[in-house]
This record gives structure tokens, sequence and C-alpha cells, in this order.
């Protein structure tokens, strides 16, 4: 593990490649699994004042989804999610791009409908985040839907923490970043 901050970064993320390639998965991640994206409690706030701007570019099943359900649930480890469609689906905020999942979220930040881009778990996937009272632990979730990503990151050379700078930007700061790289290079 690295240390920056108040953050361990365990080392997959440093020493593993990853570079979505949607053009092979179709961005399946928000479609499997057995629960949505983790939320924060300040997320499900955000969720509630966003909905309204970003519905027009939802689903109607993920619209369904959300009127019976809620903006987002507590799933059955206790946690909070997104909704999902008829409980364990694709996630509610999931679009549809020639065949390709995208994020109703997102296309309504990209079109100055939200300021918010989107979950920061989202964001941030392959990365995990595990948060205990004095710090937090950065995680490499390997799920087998993405080997894609991971041979196509492989063959760019771009390892994880790069792929996902800006969304490590958004959750922890330019300078915490700055400092994860200088640690990198120290290794």
């Amino acid at each position: 593990m690295i240390e920056v901050g108040h953050v361990l970064v365990h080392e997959d993320i440093i020493k593993n490649d990853f570079v979505c390639n949607l053009t092979k998965c179709k961005g399946i991640c928000c479609v499997e699994g057995d629960a949505g994206a983790p939320l924060h409690a300040q997320e499900t706030e955000i969720l509630k004042q966003i909905y309204p701007k970003v519905k027009p570019y939802m689903t109607a099943a993920g619209i369904q989804a959300i009127e019976e359900q809620g903006t987002h649930v507590v799933d059955a480890d206790g946690d909070l999610t997104t909704t999902c469609v008829d409980g364990d689906k694709e996630c509610a905020y999931v679009t549809w791009d020639n065949g390709i999942t995208k994020c109703a979220i997102e296309k309504a930040y990209e079109l100055g409908e939200v300021d918010w881009k989107k979950p920061i778990s989202c964001h941030l996937y392959p990365i995990r985040t595990t948060q205990y009272p004095e710090f937090e632990v950065l995680h490499y979730d390997r799920w087998h839907i993405c080997h894609d990503a991971c041979t196509f990151g492989k063959e760019l050379g771009v390892p994880v923490y790069k792929f996902l700078k800006d969304p490590l930007i958004r959750a922890y700061g330019n300078d915490w970043y700055k400092e994860l790289e200088l640690a990198v290079d120290a290794l």
C-alpha cells in the first residue's frame, strides 16, 4: 500500500493496466451485478434534486423503477445504492446509445442540464473505496466483465490510476493526485 494523505492506495491500482473499451464490453458494468452503484449519503440528496432534469434521458423502465423505489435504495447489505430496474437488473439511470449503455446523469451533465457528472463510485470504477474512521483505502476491483478493459489498458500501457486521473482528482483534489504521482515515481 502507498499512503497519500489520509488515503491508502493498493499497489494493484499502480501495477495493473486498465482502459474501458466500450466497443467490446458495451458498458455491461451498469447492467450486471447484484446491486446498484454505491452512494455517499450526500449523493442521495443530489440524486433527488437532479432527477427531474435527468429523467428525460432515462429509459421507461428506469423511470418506472425510480417512481416506485425512489432515486436511491438501501441494498441487502444496508448500503446506499442507485436504484435498479426490477431490483437487480441494470441501474435505473442507464440509457442506451447504439447498443452501449451510458449514464443518463452523465448525459444530462454533458448537455449542461446538471452540474454533477455521476456518482463518484461510478466515475472511479474499477477503483472501490473502503472508509475507516481514520483513513480510506482504495483498491482495484477485479471483475471478469472488465477483461477487455484490462487487455486494452495493457496494449496502451495505461495503469489504473492514470486512466482514472480525472475522477481521482474529483474525489481527492489535484494536489493529492500530484502526491500520488510522486509516490509512484519513488517506487
